[in-house]
């Protein structure tokens, strides 16, 4: 590689890291405007850079997406058998004779299942939070994602490369309070996550079964007699049964907190995501206690008590 075209490459990476945050365009740069507006389904395709070895591709370590719908994997099969790969699948180099993919892996699944042996390719320099943005904005765009695995995705965006929800939400196009929701079903329990994840639930119903004290009993009860969302929702209103008057006595003889305020603490706790404490002090009054860890947290209490969430 020639000193101008060193210069370049660094040029463009450093043009890539300011872009993180900012949608699939900036991230991939102007010069891949096409790209970028397939994905909003425009007709133009985009340019490759090169026709890759299809050995030479490896799969997506930071791929959001952990189920592969067959059907639509066999048609697809088909598609590239007759028409070839239209869209080129975008890819960042890893070492010698190998590229990682980072966006288009159900394609080269399927170029290798109709038997081609060079798949064109989009070669771009992407760190790894880019790529997992990448990632996870084009299944988002595609809606190919199931709501556990984008949250999963967006959670990996928070926990490995200090993404914040305002952030994420700028970077998929939602609002942060969607991030929040959405965030919200990775506390459901590992079971019903799985259904979520084969696509058993729908997102309406995960949203029943987060305020639901026994999640994994609706859940399979929704499955097995078919329930909408508003059964479920009232199924789970039901369970919990009307909501008691509070008495000003909140804690028994021996100083624990009675049955009724701790319901109203668990209600609110399970409203905010966030663990609420309420302490009545008699004629004086009392005390509602809200504890986050973030600062994220923080806004989002903020927004809900001053009436702005999408909730």
């Amino acid at each position: 590689m020639t000193e101008k075209e060193k210069t370049k490459s660094k040029g463009q990476a450093k043009g890539q890291s300011k872009g993180l945050g900012k949608g699939l365009s900036a991230l991939l740069g102007s010069t891949d405007k096409e790209y970028s507006t397939i994905e909003k389904g425009e007709a133009a395709p985009p340019r490759p850079d090169r026709d890759l070895p299809i050995e030479f591709l490896v799969a997506n370590a930071y791929q959001p997406r952990k189920v592969f719908d067959e059907d639509k994997a066999r048609d697809l099969v088909e598609s590239i058998r007759e028409k070839g790969i239209l869209q080129p699948i975008l890819v960042r180099p890893k070492g010698p004779d190998e590229y990682e993919i980072i966006a288009g892996e159900r394609r080269w699944r399927a170029a290798q299942a109709a038997g081609l042996h060079r798949v064109p390719a989009i070669v771009r320099e992407l760190t790894d939070g880019e790529a997992l943005e990448i990632a996870i904005i084009e299944n988002v765009q595609r809606h190919d994602l199931t709501p556990i695995e984008e949250a999963m995705g967006y959670q990996r965006l928070i926990d490995e490369f200090g993404h914040t929800q305002e952030m994420l939400g700028k970077i998929v196009g939602k609002s942060r309070s969607h991030i929040a929701n959405i965030l919200r079903l990775l506390a459901l329990p590992k079971n019903v996550q799985n259904m979520l994840l084969d696509g058993l639930l729908s997102m309406g119903h995960a949203r029943a079964l987060i305020t639901a004290d026994e999640p994994e009993k609706l859940a399979r009860r929704i499955i097995d007699e078919g329930l909408s969302v508003r059964q479920a929702e009232k199924i789970a209103k039901e369970a919990k049964g009307p909501k008691k008057p509070l008495e000003t006595k909140s804690r028994d003889s021996r100083g624990a907190k009675d049955a009724d305020t701790l319901a109203l603490e668990n209600d609110l706790s399970e409203s905010l995501g966030l663990k609420v404490q309420i302490d009545f002090q008699g004629e004086k009054g009392g005390e509602v206690r809200i504890q986050y860890k973030t600062l994220e947290q923080l806004d989002d209490i903020c927004q809900k008590l001053s009436g702005n969430d999408e909730f």
